[in-house]
């Protein structure tokens, strides 16, 4: 039994930090000396209820109040920690406005306050359709990173967006790049002829990724949302940006990114009048991966194909047939993997159902890596995916975890998706995965394929 004493618990009323920032400070204090549990999170039922399963003595809170649970081994432990929480509070507060100038407290008053023409949606789901229909009414095209909209809301915006003449990217849209720069979820992209249009985040970095490897850069990518081109959506959003990159006298060739589309959709977008060719990269049974469609691009640009990087596992013990088990982050990349590997259990982490309450598997790790330690026997399968907005630095966390699985007997093949301009640096994180114990691809169809191969497949 833990001494209440070196327990800290604390509801401060008010305080206000977005989720991706508080997960951050709870693993600074994770991380320091003695302290074994860390919860610093906006006081929501789900957080409340997991600082009580910790068994944390948590006073009434609201979802507006912030929740501060720490315990550490001794008391001394416990203050420098209660300190260090100060100090990371403080070097992320947001910054203050002009003094005597209240801040915009709507979407709309805030377009009306700055030369903006985009916006950017990152609130929980229930929230969005609000903001983002403040966005078009406002004339304003919208970028919405939140997920767990109702498909009926985003029928009714992306239809408002085109009476509006704007632009619907989302909702769950991870990555755009919009005039050299990037939303969400980016990678670093040299500029260039390249103009992308996806309903897939991870996808679309997969792709571009490899345009960047084989020296060729993009003009914008356009993010549409993960059901854009569903029967029930139609491709609204993605109509409109392929004819917007159409007319963009910068993009030379556009490339169409989804998950497994419904056909209809797929053969209605694929048959617009565009002047501009199209290479489409729609995933499905029968249809080309990811990889092919880039080197598509590659040759209908007159470059030549390179040889993708990729760093072979150490042979320091037989493989061993066995089950294959992809455990992803992205949505787009799982689905690829499964149809290159051709069976095996695959999950998205990414999934609405797994991003609920939670940051994304980009971001937090935690529920990959307790699936990696639960794996005793045969091949798993993972992306990592670099670039602005991600884990600044996944190998610290994924290669102690990827040694203990092949100290099991796991063999374990990693993708990563990302360029050499990229913070995390590509062949830094590769390399260290790599020394783990890890097969590393930079093309996702690649290291299922030799996952399949692995596995007995």
């Amino acid at each position: 039994m833990n001494d209440p004493v070196n327990d800290l618990v604390e509801v401060r009323p008010g305080v206000y930090r977005d989720s991706v920032t508080l997960m951050r400070v709870s693993r600074a204090l994770t991380d320091r000396p003695g302290v074994t549990v860390a919860v610093v999170a906006m006081a929501t039922e789900l957080n409340l209820g997991l600082a009580r399963d910790l068994g944390f003595a948590v006073p009434p809170a609201t979802p507006g109040d912030l929740l501060v649970a720490v315990r550490a081994a001794t008391a001394a432990e416990l203050e420098d920690a209660a300190a260090e929480l100060e100090r990371q509070l403080a070097a992320r507060a947001p910054a203050s406005g002009t003094r005597g100038e209240a801040p915009p407290r709507t979407t709309r008053s805030a377009a009306r306050a700055f030369e903006a023409s985009l916006a950017l949606v990152s609130v929980p789901g229930e929230h969005a359709f609000a903001e983002a229909l403040d966005a078009v009414e406002a004339g304003l095209s919208v970028m919405i990173f939140s997920d767990n909209m109702p498909v009926e809301q985003e029928i009714l915006l992306k239809d408002r967006a085109r009476v509006k003449g704007v632009l619907v990217m989302g909702p769950d849209c991870g990555t755009a790049v919009v005039g050299g720069a990037g939303l969400g979820f980016a990678n670093v992209l040299r500029p260039g002829p390249v103009g992308v249009v996806a309903a897939s985040g991870t996808g679309a970095q997969q792709v571009t990724s490899l345009l960047d490897l084989a020296g060729v850069g993009v003009s914008h990518v356009l993010g549409v949302g993960g059901r854009d081109l569903s029967a029930e959506v139609g491709g609204r959003s993605a109509v409109q940006a392929l004819r917007a990159l159409d007319e963009d006298p910068a993009t030379e060739l556009i490339v169409l990114v989804s998950k497994p589309p419904a056909p209809e959709v797929a053969r209605a977008v694929r048959d617009l009048d565009l002047a501009t060719p199209v290479v489409a990269a729609l995933l499905g049974p029968g249809q080309d991966d990811l990889t092919t469609a880039a080197e598509k691009v590659l040759r209908a640009l007159g470059r030549d194909v390179p040889e993708w990087p990729s760093w072979p596992a150490p042979m320091n013990r037989p493989n061993t047939a066995g089950a294959l088990r992809g455990l992803y982050a992205g949505g787009t990349l799982c689905a690829e993997a499964a149809l290159a590997a051709g069976a095996g259990e695959f999950t998205d982490f990414g999934d609405d159902s797994y991003t609920r309450g939670r940051a994304h598997p980009m971001i937090d790790p935690a529920l990959r890596l307790e699936a990696l330690r639960g794996v005793a026997s045969g091949v798993v399968l993972m992306d990592v995916v670099l670039g602005h907005g991600a884990d600044p630095d996944p190998s610290s966390w994924l290669a102690p975890a990827i040694r203990d699985a092949v100290a099991r007997g796991v063999d374990v093949v990693v993708a990563v998706v990302g360029t050499d301009g990229d913070p995390q640096g590509l062949r830094a994180q590769a390399a260290r995965l790599n020394e783990a114990g890890a097969a590393v691809f930079t093309s996702n169809a690649a290291a299922a394929r030799h996952a399949r191969l692995l596995a007995g497949g």
